[in-house]
């Protein structure tokens, strides 16, 4: 009876996504192209200053642009032009860059601006979003990106805490490293060489933002996105689905003509030279739990999917390649390495765990992590030690030899008891908090509680929506946490990045860590040349981390995708981000595929 009811639920569940889907995406021309897909995670917002989590980050990078982007097909990833008219020009001493910004690029239409049409692009619109994230009153979790870099920045954000209001903010104030010669050049001026910071022009949080719709919108700027991206916000009906639609005044782009060994065999480069974006419009439907997202891509109704666990042996066979059943659904997989890395995060400012490495190493041996990787991942996965990924040029397996915990039950209780003493008595009961409550979320509880109590440990876990935890986290509230990080740039700075201690929360160091050690190695290797030396100091750095256990480093990520025959230009990407604009749709193939269904048994 239970699992008749639970699969009566999920029906229901799945009608209901597709009844609000077609009521959405009412076709006027049967032609016309609809690129379906899904969110696990609701969408915490979509101003591109504040964002900083990877479903965020997927919608709102179909709506802004940054100055430059990764080539979509090249590998290794290439930086190439996007909103600027040509790579940046660095002075000799690596102190200043020139950029020069393509003219005749505007905002998308908008109440926002004069008569409701969209203006034209101009230097300063980068210089205002950066200022703005400088702004202390605006409490960009950003903020990191540009800590200390830029001339007259940090004395912006010094003269922010002066203003009462965000509001009160003068964004006419100087800096002097951010010059505007004439509304088409940028010109910026550093305090120290960084030359990563060409990665962090790529970045969505570097996007520009036009002052006109923060004034217009205020607060509300999060649910109303003007960007010139490829794509317009045309509905968001929170916690169901996200529409968005072709930005008629897009301007000039186009798919790439030229590709890695390999792409046109692929067919990846039938549309070269193609004015993007391809597909007309995108429906996100917003569906945390695995089983209706899986019902729906099976059915037809979405394009891509991963595959959920409970459903890894019937999709993959024994060599490691598509079943027979997923063949005759002409459904084809992308297999490749994500720049992640996920963890068991500890809160270091926590009057339990901060001051008491013996429990934090306790944990850390009581979480089988082969076991989780099994039980949830399917083997798609590999054991991590430390922060930096196999991807990254800078891993080294010897990170295995340094860590000083491994799994060992019996070495937790000892720990637990090193732990007790330093605690003066027994450790009181920990929280531990994890982002999302379906039943997948809920099963890792289960199984990280059986952990903690196998080592002693009393524990309470509590789940929650992504952007309740994201703000729990940012507010140092949470005790013991969940989470992972997705490389944003090709570097492994960007994992050290999240230890430094100017970063910590509402920034990115959620462990709210600090080792001076580590500070100044970090200091250091930000102002390097990519260089051996600068490789041995990455590792140096992660060592130190992994030696003062501020986190249970689980696991790195291999990402398995699923996508239907009829989705074109699908090529797996390491920093996917902005990428719908390059995809197509065979709107024939998609139709035909319900008759395709009623002859598979």
């Amino acid at each position: 009876m239970e699992k008749a009811f639970k699969s009566l639920i999920l029906l229901l569940i799945c009608l209901s996504f597709i009844t609000g889907c077609k009521n959405a995406a009412k076709q006027g021309d049967a032609n016309e192209m609809v690129l379906y897909s899904a969110l696990a995670a609701k969408v915490r917002g979509l101003d591109p200053g504040d964002i900083g989590d990877t479903t965020s980050s997927v919608v709102a990078s179909q709506i802004f642009e940054c100055l430059y982007q990764y080539h979509y097909l090249k590998r290794p990833y290439e930086l190439i032009p996007q909103l600027a008219a040509q790579m940046p020009i660095a002075s000799e001493d690596g102190l200043t860059y020139t950029i020069k910004i393509k003219k005749g690029i505007c905002f998308s239409d908008d109440p926002c601006f004069k008569d409701g049409k969209g203006r034209q692009l101009v230097a300063g619109d980068i210089v205002y979003a950066w200022k703005r994230i400088a702004n202390i009153k605006y409490l960009s979790k950003n903020w990191w990106i540009f800590d200390s870099r830029i001339v007259g920045l940090d004395e912006f954000r010094e003269y922010t805490k002066t203003c009462k209001k965000a509001i009160d903010v003068d964004y006419s104030y100087p800096v002097g490293g951010l010059q505007t010669p004439d509304d088409f050049t940028l010109v910026i001026k550093l305090k120290k060489p960084w030359p990563q910071i060409v990665y962090l022009l790529a970045h969505l949080p570097t996007a520009p933002i036009a002052k006109e719709a923060v004034d217009y919108y205020s607060k509300d700027i999060i649910n109303h996105p003007v960007g010139t991206g490829p794509y317009k916000l045309k509905i968001w009906n929170r916690g169901s689905y996200i529409e968005l639609v072709k930005n008629p005044d897009f301007h000039d782009e186009f798919y790439p003509s030229q590709a890695a060994s390999g792409d046109v065999q692929l067919g990846l480069l039938s549309d070269a030279e193609k004015k993007l974006p391809l597909v007309d419009r995108i429906l996100l439907m917003n569906i945390q739990e695995s089983p209706p997202r899986w019902f729906l891509f099976l059915q037809g109704k979405i394009d891509l999917s991963a595959i959920p666990k409970d459903n890894f042996e019937s999709t993959i066979d024994q060599r490691g390649g598509l079943t027979e059943d997923m063949k005759k659904r002409d459904i084809h997989l992308g297999i490749f390495r994500d720049p992640s890395t996920y963890w068991i995060g500890f809160n270091m400012e926590d009057p339990v765990l901060g001051g008491n490495k013996p429990l934090r190493m306790a944990i850390s041996c009581a979480v089988d992590k082969a076991k989780f990787i099994e039980l949830f991942t399917n083997n798609r996965a590999e054991i991590a030690y430390g922060f930096i990924p196999p991807v990254m040029k800078s891993y080294s397996s010897a990170v295995k030899d340094i860590s000083p915990v491994r799994y060992d039950v019996n070495r937790a209780r000892e720990l637990v008891e090193e732990a007790e003493k330093i605690y003066g008595g027994k450790i009181p009961k920990l929280v531990f908090t994890l982002p999302g409550t379906d039943v997948v979320v809920r099963q890792y509880g289960e199984f990280y509680s059986r952990c903690f109590k196998e080592a002693g440990l009393d524990i309470e876990m509590e789940y929650m929506d992504w952007p309740t935890f994201q703000d729990k986290v940012k507010t140092k509230s949470a005790q013991i946490f969940s989470l992972g990080w997705i490389a944003d740039i090709p570097d492994s700075e960007n994992f050290l990045q999240l230890f430094y201690s100017k970063n910590v929360s509402p920034g990115t160091n959620n462990f709210n860590y600090s080792n001076p050690e580590f500070d100044k190695i970090y200091e250091q290797i930000s102002v390097m040349p990519d260089s051996p030396e600068r490789t041995k100091l990455y590792r140096k750095a992660e060592q130190i981390v992994v030696e003062d256990c501020p986190a249970v480093f689980l696991y790195h990520g291999v990402a398995y995708v699923l996508y239907h025959d009829w989705l074109h230009n699908y090529k797996p990407h390491g920093f996917g981000y902005g990428l719908s604009k390059y995809r197509r749709i065979d709107v024939k193939k998609r139709a035909a595929y319900k008759d395709l269904l009623k002859n598979i048994k």
